[in-house]
């Protein structure tokens, strides 16, 4: 068996932030001397992108579709192998999927994994009914182990103070931080695709500096680092293929102006 200290971020529905944090917690621990491993649940190829930037190491995606069950936990082990944490992005919200009984969900990826949820919540326009969303995602699947919420889009201070005596009054989960409602260096352009990619101009890189001191402001990241130590091990199976081989054919890749990735 073996464990690397790993964390599943996800959300309560897409669009609510959860890339954004990853960003910020692969490029904070990254910045705190930590080998960071990032990962992207899906065939995500822009939100990868930016995980890379941030934590300096290539980022892997898992899909079920693709993949399969034991070839996910094969790349999972391989590439986080001597990293100090693994960060898993899951996709779209956390209990959705194709499968009808979410065995392809966020929620299917953090159960395989063995991973703890760290669970991301847009709070524009909510106050009191938090606590109730809250109590439906810990109850819906109660096995699966939400160790914390990340609080998105807080309006104000006293936005902040409603949300969390609604939640610390009706349940038992553990703040691990608020996030200012749009910040100017949080945001990043969305369009059909999902974010801008990060190569596509150079002039984002920097934000990826930005995202992560918001984070570092906003989130107990000692907490969190805590949370991702008590991954459960998993398997020893037979690694991925990794060696680099002199190459038989030459490929031509196309891609946008930018820069290598950057610790």
């Amino acid at each position: 068996m073996t464990a690397t200290a790993g964390l599943l971020v996800a959300a309560t529905l897409r669009s609510s932030g959860k890339t954004t944090v990853c960003i910020g917690l692969c490029r904070s621990f990254s910045q705190r001397g930590l080998k960071v491993q990032p990962f992207k649940k899906g065939p995500d190829y822009i939100d990868p992108m930016w995980l890379s930037s941030a934590a300096g190491r290539d980022c892997r995606n898992l899909d079920f579709f693709m993949m399969g069950d034991e070839t996910i936990l094969r790349s999972y082990t391989t590439f986080s192998q001597g990293a100090d944490l693994a960060v898993v992005e899951g996709n779209l919200g956390l209990f959705d999927g194709l499968d009808p009984d979410g065995a392809d969900s966020s929620a299917g990826l953090a159960q395989l994994l063995r991973l703890p949820v760290i669970l991301v919540v847009d709070t524009m326009g909510m106050n009191r009914p938090v606590a109730a969303l809250i109590q439906g995602f810990t109850r819906f699947e109660p096995d699966l182990p939400i160790r914390g919420v990340i609080l998105n889009r807080v309006a104000s201070p006293r936005h902040k103070t409603k949300l969390v005596d609604s939640i610390h009054r009706n349940t038992d989960m553990e703040i691990l931080g608020a996030i200012p409602k749009a910040p100017a260096e949080m945001k990043i352009l969305e369009r059909h695709l999902g974010l801008a990619p990060v190569k596509e101009d150079p002039k984002l890189f920097s934000r990826v500096d930005d995202i992560g001191r918001v984070i570092a402001e906003n989130v107990n990241l000692d907490r969190i680092a805590q949370i991702a130590a008590e991954a459960a091990p998993l398997p020893r199976l037979k690694p991925c293929p990794n060696e680099e081989k002199a190459p038989d054919v030459t490929i031509g890749i196309a891609s946008d102006r930018g820069r290598p990735w950057s610790s």
